[in-house]
């Protein structure tokens, strides 16, 4: 396969610039966000999520990164991409019909769930908007963890073929996700799911960072594609040691995005909590 001189002296140069730009990247996410680990965290979730404090789990009276819903939404996401890492290797092909009919599901439910939880609020914070459509239910915490995560699943099974589709040189043929390991991954979640709600501090902690760093994860994974296909790199790597220059780049470019959001909403709201005059 003949390499285009420009494209690989633009990588020469890039191999350089790319891992520094990624420390300094790292360097004004340390600065920028509020002090303490969690508080690093909370500016991951700061760019993604309303963060309103009723709507979120609590350790103490310190609230998670993320709301109820993002929280099962980007942990189970982490998750099931890891999940996926180890039973599925490189598998590229979507999942069978049957599978993905279920994961339709899963966003059907994300999706009337959340437009329910919204609805309520604005008719909360807004009285005399949107009375004449009624709520389905009235949401809580317990529906909108359960329909976040089945959306991070639903969002990790179509993610992970096409991330295999676009990378490797050598690939495995086959769903990346068939019937039994959906089933693993589905009942895993829910245990884990259950254990949330208990509140326990030993479980609410781990989940704190498994969902920022799962948002910021499926962020990198989406610029580092973004990186291969612009340096036309698809469908070349045939080892993972190959992917480090993609994925500081991914990495630069996800808190980039995190960094600019953070201080767009920050200037606008004064606050890292959630959006000033919502709540319940």
């Amino acid at each position: 396969m003949q390499t285009n001189p420009q494209f690989s002296k633009f990588e020469a140069i890039a191999s350089w610039v790319v891992p520094i730009a990624a420390l300094i990247a790292v360097a004004a996410w340390f600065i920028i966000a509020p002090e303490g680990a969690l508080g690093k965290l909370d500016a991951i979730g700061y760019a993604v999520c309303h963060r309103i404090d009723a709507r979120s789990f609590q350790i103490g009276d310190r609230q998670l990164p993320l709301c109820a819903r993002c929280t099962g939404e980007f942990y189970a996401a982490g998750l099931a991409l890891v999940f996926q890492a180890f039973v599925s290797g490189r598998r590229t092909q979507l999942p069978s019909r049957g599978i993905l009919a279920v994961l339709f599901l899963f966003f059907v439910a994300f999706g009337i769930d959340g437009t329910n939880s919204y609805l309520y609020l604005y008719k909360q914070t807004n009285p005399g908007m949107f009375e004449s459509i009624p709520n389905l239910y009235i949401p809580n915490s317990t529906l909108r963890l359960f329909t976040g995560s089945g959306m991070g699943i639903a969002l990790a099974a179509v993610l992970y073929p096409v991330v295999n589709q676009t990378l490797w040189r050598v690939t495995d043929d086959r769903p990346a996700i068939e019937w039994k390991q959906l089933g693993i991954l589905v009942a895993g979640i829910v245990v884990i799911n259950l254990l949330i709600l208990t509140d326990s501090p030993f479980v609410l902690y781990p989940i704190a960072y498994i969902s920022a760093l799962g948002t910021l994860s499926l962020l990198v994974l989406v610029f580092g594609l973004l990186w291969t296909i612009i340096m036309k790199q698809d469908n070349t790597f045939e080892h993972p040691r190959q992917l480090w220059l993609a994925f500081a780049s991914g990495l630069t470019l996800a808190l980039l995005l995190v960094l600019s959001i953070d201080l767009v909403r920050l200037q606008f709201t004064g606050t890292w909590g959630g959006f000033p005059g919502l709540s319940g």
